[in-house]
């Protein structure tokens, strides 16, 4: 079974599900080139929780936690299997590193899940659960998580992490040009991270509040960065860092995409 690089999507709008613009068609792409996985544990900026949380229904519901959008939209249903007996596996792996773990089995796929999925295994055919985002605690926490959940890509499990390298949406402007900055410090926060994680300086990227510029404005809360650290800490030792895809939409949003090996 071939080893699996772990992912972290930027998700964008839900609008990606009705037109997947060049960010969509990344992901297809990118899916069609990798191993086809047995289930996806997907780390979304969209399931807030105090501890960590897996959910374990083998039905999952397609969640549209969203407003104000086209109807259409709310009528989309994206509903693969679960895969209760594998999310089991991963709280336990949580729980064996010291994590207090909860379990949902009840929730769906919420949008930073069902979005990029359903452009990259539009058959709904692969099974997939979630793993919850803790707001309060910080990007070293998040990196502890994914470094429990390391020995899942050996076993044909993906890791994908779906939040957004910057995330402010009070500076969007919803008519600018796609890949055109709104605001200076969007790619230059886009760009620190990048040279981060090409050089795998783990320190700065774990202390990137104070070190990267314009870290504030890029994430006033830090929910929609930090599956990047899911993502990261599940790719084992000093992994090496691609990006695959990288774009900037409504001015504010870098879309990029990161596999790590």
């Amino acid at each position: 079974m071939s080893t699996l690089p772990t992912l972290f999507v930027s998700h964008g709008s839900p609008m990606l599900a009705l037109d997947a613009g060049a960010t969509g068609l990344a992901w297809a792409e990118i899916a069609r080139t990798l191993p086809k996985p047995r289930a996806v544990v997907v780390a979304s900026a969209h399931w807030l929780s105090a501890q960590a949380a897996v959910s374990t229904t083998a039905s999952p519901a397609t969640i549209h936690d969203f407003y104000g959008f086209p109807e259409p939209l709310f009528r989309i249903q994206y509903t693969p299997p679960g895969a209760p007996q594998l999310a089991e596996q991963v709280a336990a792996l949580l729980a064996d590193a010291g994590f207090e773990v909860g379990i949902d089995p009840a929730r769906g796929l919420d949008h930073g899940a069902w979005v990029p999925l359903k452009n990259m295994y539009p058959d709904a055919d692969v099974p997939a659960f979630q793993l919850a985002i803790q707001p309060r605690q910080g990007p070293e926490h998040h990196w502890r998580l994914g470094r429990a959940l390391a020995s899942l890509r050996e076993q044909g499990v993906l890791v994908l992490a779906s939040g957004s390298i910057t995330h402010n949406l009070r500076e969007l402007e919803w008519d600018i040009p796609e890949g055109v900055a709104s605001n200076e410090y969007v790619p230059a926060f886009q760009h620190w991270v990048y040279q981060r994680l090409l050089t795998g300086d783990l320190a700065a990227l774990l202390d990137y509040r104070r070190q990267a510029p314009g870290a504030q404005r890029a994430h006033p809360t830090d929910e929609h960065y930090l599956p990047l650290y899911v993502a990261l800490g599940a790719a084992g030792d000093a992994p090496r860092a691609e990006r695959l895809f990288t774009s900037l939409t409504h001015g504010g949003l870098a879309m990029d995409v990161y596999a790590f090996h």
